[in-house]
């Protein structure tokens, strides 16, 4: 399975890198390709070392402004004019969405596949990896945005919430 992960780049404290470390090694003992943003750094680099440690293959989507810190040991490599073309080859190529902690660029592209499944233009299963209720805030706007009917299709079909990597796979194998 081809598995997209938004997540930093950004060095983070330990309660963040040991969830995602863990949430690499199974990805890669599983079998599975790693799509992220193709960057060394941070979050991104810890990710794409792990993945690689447990034998899983790398196909990094980067971008040509940060072309400087692209992902030496990728399987494969894309790089892309833009970040808007980034985020839609990075939804491409995935069968499934995985979310991790990060930033405004996290936060950006989880709001776009979340639009994107809301109309209908993709239904690939999005799995936000909880660490340490980094997404508490997201989920209860969500929640409140059903419950207030923003949104045409319930919270439960457009997204999924677990704060344990191994739930990560068990919701992604089980929709597969």
């Amino acid at each position: 399975m081809n598995i997209t992960v938004f997540c930093s780049a950004y060095s983070l404290d330990e309660r963040y890198t040991a969830p995602a470390a863990d949430f690499a090694r199974l990805l890669g003992e599983r079998g599975h390709t790693l799509v992220w943003g193709g960057s060394h750094a941070g979050l991104m680099g810890l990710l794409a070392d792990g993945v690689k440690e447990a034998g899983g293959r790398l196909v990094g989507i980067s971008v040509d402004l940060l072309a400087h810190k692209t992902y030496e040991g990728a399987d494969e490599l894309v790089m892309t004019r833009d970040l808007a073309e980034r985020k839609a080859q990075l939804l491409a190529r995935a069968d499934a969405v995985v979310v991790l902690v990060g930033g405004l660029g996290t936060l950006d592209e989880v709001s776009e596949v979340l639009e994107l499944k809301k109309h209908a233009l993709h239904d690939k299963p999005v799995v936000v990896l909880d660490t340490d209720g980094f997404y508490e805030g997201l989920h209860t706007q969500l929640v409140r945005m059903d419950q207030e009917g923003f949104l045409p299709r319930p919270v439960a079909e457009l997204i999924t919430f677990t704060a344990d990597p191994a739930e990560v796979f068990a919701h992604l194998e089980a929709t597969a």
